[in-house]
């Protein structure tokens, strides 16, 4: 058998130098969270609040070390849920109830992570009556120690567009009518919030950025909202035409358009929101709508994704991101069992990008300015309130490695962790820090990473950045 044949390198270093001037806001804890889906939440948790899953609670407190990490409940199935209430009938598109059993254990899920949740509310039944009922079942059975922001609809701006429920008879159901726009929903938000429990609102959910050319008009006509909030997915799920921009394809998932270019989408709506002093959250995205491309959702090109976009949108004023997670999507970030009574998880490729982005800018950190040139690879650096400068360095070639020549003021002794995997279509095998969840966690948490050391000569690392892989210099 013939031995494989060695990545191609390229001859001349890239030459990479980081500034000592700060750049943007410091990150805000929490930055990086999850997005969750009602009906989907006790096959993450278990239906035992004594006992939630350990795995998950590992899994969370992961992407948020010491912190209190975001947890948005909602998605879809926030316009598909209801509280019971006596003698009330649900509208016909609502078909998931949330008992006091599924408060009681997501009350607990937020106590064991010390959680801070922004919780959907029916938006689409055209009660404000049922999000009424669902808020005061939060507060009363979560507390409003861990309900920080309710969320009223989900992607309203497609309310009109995509069919809400079929009936009988097979006829579809639309939440609104076409001609629905974002004058009416923003006279239907404000009925809604007159009718809510006194809890800071996050809005508007929107699935595109058409009604944000509006945003203005609904921040002035809702002065309750503190969290300005939109969705982002840069590829759709079913797409057939290979020249579409979206087309679900490796190379367009590790596009700039992908990456750079979905964050400065955002970044003036950003600006927006700090400018009367609110936060604004991407708090749903992921590769692919539509629940993820099989074949590219699950695979190691997710990670490098995520863990590019992340810094992007931190570097576009963005102050929080919640990756959606939803069972058997493509795009899941983890599949649980429980073999023989007890909780494993299988850790799917896109988590670990999370959770380098996590090790690479903590809290309060600040981006540093970064000179590379334009090509697969990318380079973030910042400087932590521990005085350490962390730089990434990430390859999107799937078959060309790098050496890099990297600058960093007052270069010393440093360390380097990798985040690899067999290939960017790999779907196991990923190890960061030569560490791995394996194919059944039970805790939820990776060891310490195993680091190499690096010196420094002539006031620069040298660094070979294998292909599709990224590395972590601590300094």
């Amino acid at each position: 058998m013939l031995a494989a044949a060695p990545p191609a390198a390229a001859q001349t270093p890239l030459s990479v130098a980081v500034g000592t001037t700060p750049t943007g806001r410091p990150l805000p804890g929490g930055f990086v969270g999850v997005s969750l889906e009602y009906g989907a939440l006790h096959l993450y948790t278990g239906r035992d609040p004594r006992a939630v899953d350990p795995a998950l609670v590992g899994l969370l407190r992961g992407l948020a070390p010491g912190q209190a990490p975001v947890i948005r409940i909602g998605g879809d199935s926030a316009d598909f849920t209801w509280w019971p209430t006596r003698g009330a009938i649900p509208p016909p598109g609502v078909r998931y109830a949330i008992t006091p059993g599924w408060l009681r254990t997501t009350q607990a899920l937020a106590a064991d992570t010390g959680g801070r949740l922004i919780m959907g509310l029916n938006l689409a039944g055209h009660r404000p009556a049922l999000a009424t009922a669902e808020a005061r079942a939060f507060l009363q059975g979560i507390g409003r120690r861990y309900v920080h922001e309710f969320e009223p609809g989900n992607e309203p701006d497609l309310y009109g567009a995509i069919p809400w429920f079929r009936d009988r008879r097979g006829k579809l159901h639309y939440a609104r009518s076409r001609s629905y726009g974002l004058s009416s929903y923003i006279s239907e938000f404000s009925r809604w919030r007159a009718a809510l429990p006194s809890l800071p609102l996050a809005g508007p959910a929107l699935a595109s950025l058409t009604w944000l050319a509006g945003l203005s008009e609904f921040l002035a006509a809702e002065p309750r909202v503190n969290l300005v909030t939109v969705h982002r997915y840069p590829l759709l799920a079913g797409v057939s035409d290979p020249t579409a921009p979206n087309y679900p394809s490796l190379a367009n998932l590790l596009s700039d358009r992908a990456a750079s270019g979905l964050a400065q989408q955002v970044a003036p709506y950003a600006a927006a929101a700090h400018a009367r002093g609110l936060g604004f959250r991407v708090d749903e995205i992921n590769s692919a709508a539509h629940s993820g491309q099989p074949g590219l959702s699950n695979t190691f090109a997710s990670a490098l994704w995520v863990l590019d976009t992340l810094f992007n949108l931190a570097a576009a004023g963005v102050d929080g991101v919640n990756v959606h997670s939803l069972p058997g999507a493509a795009y899941e970030l983890f599949t649980f069992s429980r073999p023989r009574g007890a909780w494993e998880a299988f850790v799917h490729p896109e988590y670990y990008g999370m959770l380098m982005f996590g090790r690479a800018f903590p809290p309060g950190a600040e981006l540093l300015p970064v000179t590379a040139p334009a090509g697969p690879l990318k380079a973030w650096a910042t400087r932590g309130t521990d005085g350490h400068t962390r730089v990434v360095l990430i390859n999107k070639d799937p078959a060309v490695a790098y050496p890099v020549e990297l600058q960093v003021p007052g270069a010393a002794a440093a360390s380097l962790e990798w985040l690899e995997a067999p290939s960017l279509a790999a779907t196991a095998g990923v190890t960061l820090g030569e560490q791995t969840f394996g194919a059944a966690s039970t805790g939820g948490t990776l060891p310490a990473p195993d680091t190499q050391p690096v010196a420094a000569a002539g006031g620069a690392y040298t660094v070979q950045v294998p292909p599709a892989s990224a590395v972590l210099l601590t300094q």
